[in-house]
């Protein structure tokens, strides 16, 4: 008997460790704070944007509290890795040759890249032929790069840091050309100031070898039992209308279907 009850209090113990570890767990999220309306820093010096209210929402789904914090693009993953934060929620599309390096969720939302050009430019033809020679733009170290390399490699490519970067480029006149993930380059032209000066051509990008998958969020490829709780997360989301009430706050279509 007594044998019984040191049995049932260590077993209470335990429990009540592993939910206190639950509860006191904090997990870091790292974004690049640079891809409006996905991610940015607003005038206050807050984090915000699209990627960053799901992954909150995602959080408060596992009861977990959530730290975002920001990462240049191209040290995203390596961050991830030195366990600067345990996950990246920042648009990035699901591809074979990063998942050689991290593990994904399902996608969060669908991907599609696009090409942009100043008013009036009288681009209509997308090959490289027709292209040579043309000034080309993308952020650095996406797949809208990778595109741009392999599709046109006898443009001038132009690569930038941000997208943010290229955008002003574009504006003052430097690039005849940008690829860019179809949704941000949608909004940067019908509601920035900057943006009008250009518009979207051709017809969307949707290659699964350059936009993969669709968008996931990224974890260390041992995490598997934080993206088993992601992916739960993200569908409970969906179903309680949390995902609904994000994507409408930024989006007219529903960005996890694009209808």
């Amino acid at each position: 008997m007594r044998e019984k009850i040191i049995a049932l209090v260590l077993a209470c113990a335990a429990a009540f460790s592993a939910t206190s570890a639950t509860a006191a767990e904090k997990l870091k999220i790292g974004t690049e704070g640079a891809y409006p309306p996905f991610n940015f820093v607003d005038s206050a010096g807050k984090i915000g944007g699209f990627d960053v209210d799901i992954g909150l929402a995602l959080c408060a789904k596992m009861q977990v509290e959530c730290e975002v914090v920001a990462q240049d693009w191209d040290g995203i993953i390596p961050g991830l890795i030195a366990r600067k934060y345990d996950l990246i929620i920042a648009s990035m599309f699901i591809t074979e040759e990063r998942k050689k390096q991290v593990a994904f969720t399902d996608p969060y939302y669908l991907a599609a890249m696009t090409h942009v050009a100043p008013k009036g430019a009288g681009i209509t033809a997308f090959t490289n032929e027709a292209l040579k020679g043309k000034v080309i733009g993308a952020q650095s170290g996406t797949t809208q790069a990778d595109f741009i390399a392999a599709t046109y490699p006898d443009a001038e490519i132009k690569l930038y840091p941000t997208q943010d970067e290229a955008n002003l480029d574009m504006v003052n006149g430097r690039l005849d050309m940008q690829v860019g993930d179809m949704l941000p380059m949608l909004d940067w032209v019908n509601k920035n100031d900057d943006g009008k000066c250009c518009e979207l051509i051709g017809t969307p990008i949707t290659d699964p070898k350059f936009v993969g998958e669709g968008v996931g969020i990224a974890v260390r490829q041992d995490d598997s039992d934080l993206r088993e709780k992601l992916n739960k997360a993200l569908a409970d989301i969906r179903a309680d209308g949390t995902y609904k009430a994000i994507n409408d706050k930024y989006f007219t279509i529903d960005v996890y279907t694009m209808q």
